[in-house]
């Protein structure tokens, strides 16, 4: 007997997402869902696209309804979508744009998710049923460590996984502004699968200036939830406008400084809590940033060590997952994050993390943004490990960043060479990608700068 499990827990009459045109309830989704679906009749795979998020969530549930999986790149370049085109027959690209998206592939069939009007005469449905062992995507990593690699979510699991989220953060009916794209694993999970599995609602768009996303809180019912990254989240607090009342913070994607944290949970009057996890297993745990330093595994997920490291399974984790961090348990369910094993670095047997490193760089007042970079040479096949750094430091020198970095590190990891950049390479969800990185330190080492 198959096991199926509804598009979404509310109820058709239910405010699923927030538009200007007005609320979008549930049955209208799903009835716009309905009437997309059959243009997917026949695809192998499908790749959304979609810059809007309700126009994203149509063309998700359209392609579920169609039991055709979906394919979630972290980066929308045509290189990428063509590597993907290639590996993935019978592909169909979900856009919103008004003509074709210049990035889909020649070979890839587009269909366009229609433009929400809610004038048009439309029924209400029900939720459409979904089987729980279909597979619904298909997940890509950032690839900040490497190539991208693929990893399978199948629907139940998808659904645990918005409900575990839920009960941890308590956001059943709240309303949900994310910076980030539903395409990313954070931002899927966060946004997307809050509102049709955790009883949230969310804003149907993906604002990214500072104003941008004032206006999109203020026009979300209270109780609402920024979800957002570091990197965002800086930028609003730094562009010194008037930010709206929030009942709940969210950050994940990078480490976030203390500080930051502090002045955000200040600035929004609301309590902010991180998340953790990866594209493989999806989110794992959560922690309130500024009353404690521990991460505390969410309902369902368990963690075991042996001589590899940290493995995570269990709940809505499909399998078992290694973990990329070194970590430390404090408890049955709790634990602290001691660094990425990639990122552990041992220069004349002394030891310390990129992310320790980052963190006393980011911490000199005068620094916008940076970041430390692990180059590696030698010959003769021998392995030399050489720290380099990157920050955007406009009213300092790169003399002046290496005075302060000796009063903060130990004199082995000062980085050779600091270079002063305009702008750090972060890609839509704030990631510093490291061949990104390694490519900007050459183009300035090659020229001179």
């Amino acid at each position: 007997m198959t096991v199926t499990r509804p598009l979404s827990t509310h109820a058709p009459a239910n405010t699923l997402v927030h538009h200007p045109r007005g609320p979008v309830p549930a049955g209208r989704y799903f009835a716009e869902v309905l009437a997309l679906a059959p243009g997917l009749s026949g695809a192998g795979y499908a790749i959304n696209v979609c810059t809007d998020r309700y126009a994203f969530m149509v063309g998700l549930g359209a392609a579920l309804v169609a039991g055709v999986p979906t394919l979630m790149p972290s980066t929308t370049a045509p290189s990428a979508l063509a590597e993907l085109a290639g590996r993935y027959q019978g592909l169909i690209g979900l856009h919103d744009d008004a003509a074709r998206p210049p990035s889909l592939p020649p070979e890839v069939t587009a269909l366009r998710v229609p433009e929400h009007c809610p004038k048009t005469p439309l029924a209400w449905a029900a939720a459409p049923e979904i089987a729980e062992d279909q597979l619904a995507a298909i997940v890509f990593t950032s690839g900040s460590t490497g190539t991208p690699t693929a990893h399978l979510k199948h629907w139940g699991g998808l659904c645990r996984n918005g409900a575990s989220e839920s009960s941890r953060l308590g956001a059943g009916g709240m309303g949900i502004v994310a910076t980030v794209p539903a395409q990313h694993m954070y931002g899927f999970e966060s946004s997307v699968l809050l509102t049709l599995q955790g009883g949230s609602s969310c804003w149907h768009g993906k604002p990214f200036y500072p104003a941008d996303v004032a206006a999109a809180l203020a026009a979300t019912p209270r109780p609402r939830m920024l979800v957002t990254t570091p990197f965002h989240l800086g930028n609003m607090l730094d562009a010194g406008i008037q930010l709206p009342t929030c009942d709940a913070l969210l950050c994940a994607t990078a480490p976030l400084p203390i500080e930051l944290a502090r002045r955000a949970e200040a600035a929004f009057d609301a309590p902010l809590r991180e998340i953790y996890g990866c594209t493989e297993s999806g989110q794992v745990a959560s922690r309130q940033t500024c009353s404690d330093p521990a991460w505390q595994l969410l309902p369902g997920v368990a963690m075991s060590h042996d001589e590899r490291g940290a493995w995570v399974h269990g709940g809505h984790v499909e399998g078992r997952v290694l973990l990329s961090d070194v970590i430390e348990l404090v408890g049955e369910d709790r634990f602290h994050l001691v660094g990425r094993h990639a990122d552990m670095v041992n220069i004349a047997g002394k030891r310390t993390s990129i992310g320790h490193l980052n963190a006393q760089l980011l911490a000199i007042p005068g620094i916008q943004d940076g970041c430390f970079v692990q180059e590696h040479g030698g010959q003769d096949g021998a392995r030399i490990e050489r720290l380099a750094a990157l920050c955007v430091a406009p009213s300092m020198t790169s003399r002046e960043v290496l005075a302060q970095l000796r009063t903060r590190i130990d004199p082995v990891f000062l980085p050779r060479p600091l270079v002063l950049v305009e702008a750090m390479p972060r890609n839509a969800t704030g990631k510093l990608v490291r061949g990104d990185v390694l490519a900007l330190l050459a183009a300035r080492q090659e020229s001179g700068a």
